[in-house]
């Protein structure tokens, strides 16, 4: 770019600079650059961001001009170079949790549960008592199938956080994919208590009840989370299978029209909110309950 050139570029042949005005040309070089880029990356511009901020950190060290660039990346979908920022983020500084958070939630992107157990831990090491942490190091147990690892992470976030509702729910949808029908009812009574209007917890209740054969309490609740969310294509096709195994064949095709409705429109535009979503609950730690 003509950018680049005029920063880096020679022009006429004058004078050796001295070393001080050498020092001051690479000071207002790097200031441009993480201007420019911090400024492209407001404007999602990412590619360019990246390029102004790599070339910002090879004139000197800058740990907020780092983090940018890690934003960036994640911005085009390379994690693996986005972790390795954090990387050198947590060398200069071991006890921000913050940093080994965020590095926690882009192995999640990356489904690298390993390497989200081993952010986790090192976050504990640092807080022992942090409950994102703990949520983030079950959902990497979850990822690795450590269920009891899982759980026990859980109900540690739970004891020191008696409102930390999206523990409940994790901990509620463990339990039932575990088996666990009783546990997994009681953290959704408790969910339905204090959010009774919320699809997640409805959609838990659902789950519970359906996998208990219980198919009137299943259709009931799968019916209040098309209430909450008229597009839930999993409350739909569940409702729709239990409509037609109880007789009501007018019932089960009017849920599968209306899923097949879903299901083409998301063809025809090409659906990314799946992707997009999973990127942004993972980078901010998650909050499936919007709480």
């Amino acid at each position: 770019m003509n950018f680049f050139k005029k920063l880096f570029g020679v022009a006429k042949e004058e004078k050796t600079p001295t070393v001080e005005e050498l020092q001051r040309a690479d000071e207002k070089n790097f200031d441009i650059l993480k201007f420019d880029g911090v400024k492209a990356l407001k404007i999602n511009s990412v590619g360019y961001a990246i390029e102004c901020f790599t070339h910002a950190l090879n004139i000197k060290e800058d740990l907020e001009v780092r983090d940018y660039l890690s934003q960036a990346y994640v911005g085009v979908g390379d994690y693996n170079n986005a972790y390795q920022q954090l990387e050198k983020l947590a060398q200069s500084q071991p006890d921000n949790i913050g940093i080994f958070l965020r590095m926690a939630g882009i192995a999640y992107v990356m489904e690298n549960y390993v390497l989200m157990s081993a952010s986790c831990e090192k976050a504990l090491l640092v807080d022992s008592k942090s409950v994102e942490a703990l949520f983030l190091y079950a959902k990497a147990c979850i990822g690795t199938d450590d269920i009891t690892n899982a759980v026990a992470m859980l109900t540690k976030a739970i004891a020191l956080n008696e409102e930390y509702a999206e523990a409940y729910l994790l901990r509620g949808e463990v339990y039932l994919s575990d088996g666990n029908l009783d546990d997994a009812d009681n953290d959704a009574a408790y969910l339905l208590n204090n959010y009774p209007d919320n699809e997640e917890a409805l959609m838990l209740k659902a789950n519970i009840e359906n996998k208990r054969g219980n198919a009137e309490q299943a259709m009931e609740y799968y019916g209040k989370v098309i209430d909450v969310n008229p597009f839930s294509k999993e409350a739909l096709e569940n409702r729709a299978l239990l409509r037609k195994q109880a007789g009501d064949a007018e019932g089960a095709k009017s849920d599968e029209e209306r899923l097949n409705e879903i299901l083409s429109r998301e063809q025809e535009e090409g659906d990314q909110q799946g992707i997009e979503s999973k990127v942004k609950e993972s980078y901010n730690n998650i909050n499936p309950l919007g709480i």
